[in-house]
């Protein structure tokens, strides 16, 4: 009984080491390529293949118990096929993530995210292999799965770190930046990476993130999760001044650096609590903070007029 209890013990502590750092449920959806002769069973075993991917791999050098696994959601919407390239396809990727609030139950969003932008190759007998020394891979449109996989993962990583200590996503934040630099090529067919391809994709999301123009948002990043949302059960309304204290400082990088995506990168995730806290305030008390709101937001401009007295 005794050796029993050993075991048991030993299996505990052995799976709560090796705990990776995710907790990712994965899902490929191929509605858009019906019709196109794509085999379906290729989408299950790449569901499955992503799923093991980005749960099984260490991807920091820290211990996480399981309940501290970062919860994230990924959904690959398949939609059409590539040409000219073997087991090519073209994708939407959706990622969520998120963490708990200190003493509740409530889960706040470190990333809510959608790239229209994603081209890869697929071959289902073959494993996904990723390497943050050569992300180029042996095959450009193969790597940049893995690619554009682990830059996110590393994004989400860098936030969760982040929301807990002051610039604590540093390193992963850098290390987002190096898959960008590093990133596969094939003439100009696989995008995302470069600044010269527009003002809103992966190069400029981890740009800003590292530049030192933007360092308010990773300032009100780090106080809206642990000196606000993680104080709120005991100190709501501090907690709460601390969310319309950061408006100002988010409205003056905004009217300094106009149409960042970092900024709606940012409240692609964090809309729902800014109107959450306004609609706790008294509503004579609301309104510049809605104004100044709905200009820095304004893809969620109607959600926080509907607040209005």
């Amino acid at each position: 009984m005794v050796k029993l209890i050993h075991i048991v013990l030993l299996l505990c502590f052995t799976f709560s080491v090796n705990a990776q750092e995710l907790n990712c449920t994965v899902k490929v959806m191929s509605d858009g390529i019906r019709g196109q002769g794509a085999d379906k069973e290729v989408f299950t075993n790449m569901q499955r293949a992503i799923t093991e991917f980005m749960n099984s791999r260490k991807w920091t050098d820290d211990q996480f118990n399981p309940n501290e696994r970062i919860e994230c959601n990924i959904l690959l919407n398949v939609s059409g096929q590539l040409q000219g390239v073997q087991n090519g396809f073209s994708a939407t990727l959706t990622i969520q993530a998120s963490r708990p609030v200190y003493n509740t139950s409530y889960k706040t969003q470190i990333i809510k995210y959608v790239d229209k932008d994603v081209q890869f190759a697929y071959n289902q007998f073959s494993p996904l292999q990723f390497n943050d020394n050569r992300v180029v891979g042996n095959n450009p449109y193969t790597s940049n799965l893995t690619a554009v996989l682990a830059y996110y993962t590393y994004l989400a990583i860098g936030l969760d770190y982040e929301s807990f200590e002051a610039k604590g996503g540093q390193e992963f934040f850098k290390k987002a930046q190096n898959i960008v630099n590093n990133a596969p090529e094939q003439g100009k067919s696989i995008s995302g990476w470069k600044a010269v391809e527009g003002n809103f994709n992966r190069y400029w999301i981890v740009d800003q993130l590292l530049n030192p123009r933007f360092q308010a948002l990773r300032s009100v990043w780090y106080s809206i999760h642990r000196e606000a949302l993680d104080n709120m059960y005991k100190e709501p309304e501090e907690s709460r001044k601390v969310f319309l204290n950061s408006i100002n400082s988010l409205s003056q990088l905004q009217r300094e650096n106009p149409n960042t995506i970092l900024l709606q990168f940012f409240f692609n995730a964090k809309s729902d609590e800014f109107a959450s806290v306004l609609a706790q305030i008294p509503e004579e008390n609301r309104g510049l903070y809605i104004t100044m709101l709905s200009q820095i937001d304004v893809p969620n401009a109607q959600k926080y007029n509907s607040l209005r007295k």
